[in-house]
């Protein structure tokens, strides 16, 4: 889960004798709770001036193994067991960021959401739109000729608007609270019959747009509904359980970097209950924007975020291998075991349900206010 013991790392797990969330580093293979006044949630530390330094000095008590803890179903409220790293930020994400995935989405918007239509568009224009495209720059002059020549040929899409011209997209991916972290179910709305994971990296930012750390996420895509309309973005991409991110975050020091980062070799296998097997891969090397340009572009004058917020950086991965029927490419079943990892980052592992059939999302913003009230860490 944890391939480097010797990061900073901050995470949150949930403690059933105060029925609310620890906040909590590793150290030496246990988690450490570190939950004190000053230091009552991840997003009050990632604000100190030296998060790493101030997990790395900071006092607390130790509640077990890791892989025992983390062993632990989510779902036991009477156990301890891991929950998504972040708390009070806000969950956002970025689109169309690689040129590949960019060019699927292309396939998706002119098949309609219809994967069946989708083989013969991607015959037609996938294989083009891919080369001309892959060592091209975001906004730049280059990218300008290319639009023209596209829209000359009429093949000009939306989503290639946010891939390379001089704005990105970035949504908003989940509500405050609501991500689930590794070893939890995650969700599929269930109008969706043609979806996929996303393996992603996960920057975790503070409120004056500084990079302090970085994790991993699934942002799971309906490839049907997002196919029928651009517009039903927001339910495509915000439902119960559809954001995990995990394992804990890394915390940028002297020996890991946004450097790091940006060289970060993602790995996604997923496992059905039917023997199925998709191996997939992301590289952080091949994407069209940085990702300190994709933050630059998420928070500033135009838009602030006082508790900071998660950034999704995108993906290279876009599954085109059939499962079942040939010609329809790759679909989520119920059951699937979805394992995203990155060396220095560890590794995320869900198990995809119904968006309906994982556990309700309860604990809110208040919530956690008021237990933290009840326990003296306000």
């Amino acid at each position: 889960m944890i391939d480097d013991l010797s990061g900073v790392w901050l995470g949150r797990v949930w403690l059933p004798e105060v029925n609310g969330p620890a906040v909590v580093t590793l150290r030496g293979g246990e988690l450490i709770d570190i939950t004190a006044k000053g230091a009552a949630t991840v997003s009050e530390i990632c604000e100190k001036d030296d998060p790493a330094g101030f997990v790395r000095n900071a006092g607390g008590k130790s509640l077990g193994n890791l892989d025992e803890i983390a062993s632990a179903h989510p779902g036991d409220l009477s156990k301890c067991h891991l929950l998504a790293p972040c708390d009070l930020q806000a969950v956002k994400a970025c689109g169309v960021t690689f040129a590949r995935s960019m060019v699927e989405r292309v396939i998706e918007e002119k098949a309609g959401g219809d994967p069946a239509r989708a083989e013969a568009i991607r015959e037609r224009i996938g294989a083009a739109i891919g080369d001309s495209l892959r060592n091209i720059r975001a906004g730049s002059e280059d990218a300008t000729r290319v639009k023209e020549a596209l829209i000359a040929e009429g093949l000009w899409s939306q989503y290639l608007e946010v891939g390379i011209g001089p704005d990105a997209e970035v949504f908003s991916k989940a509500p405050v609270l609501s991500s689930v972290g590794t070893g939890a179910e995650i969700g599929l709305h269930p109008v969706s019959s043609w979806n996929n994971p996303e393996p992603e990296v996960v920057l975790a930012v503070s409120s004056d747009g500084k990079i302090v750390g970085a994790t991993l996420g699934n942002d799971v895509n309906l490839r049907d509904v997002e196919g029928r309309s651009a517009l039903l973005l927001s339910k495509a991409k915000d439902n119960n359980a559809s954001s995990a991110i995990g394992p804990m975050i890394r915390l940028f020091d002297e020996s890991f970097s946004l450097d790091d980062i940006r060289r970060a070799e993602l790995t996604l296998t997923v496992e059905g209950e039917d023997g199925f097997v998709l191996n997939g891969h992301s590289s952080m090397s091949q994407i069209s924007r940085d990702p300190q340009d994709l933050v630059s572009q998420t928070i500033g004058r135009h838009h602030q975020y006082p508790d900071g917020f998660m950034l999704y950086l995108g993906t290279l991965f876009a599954p085109t291998e059939d499962r079942d029927i040939e010609g329809e490419g790759f679909t989520h079943k119920m059951g699937d075991i979805v394992t995203i990892s990155a060396p220095g980052l560890g590794a995320l592992r869900n198990t995809v349900r119904l968006s309906t059939d994982c556990a309700p999302w309860v604990f809110g913003i208040s919530a956690l206010m008021k237990n933290l009230a009840a326990r003296g860490l306000l």
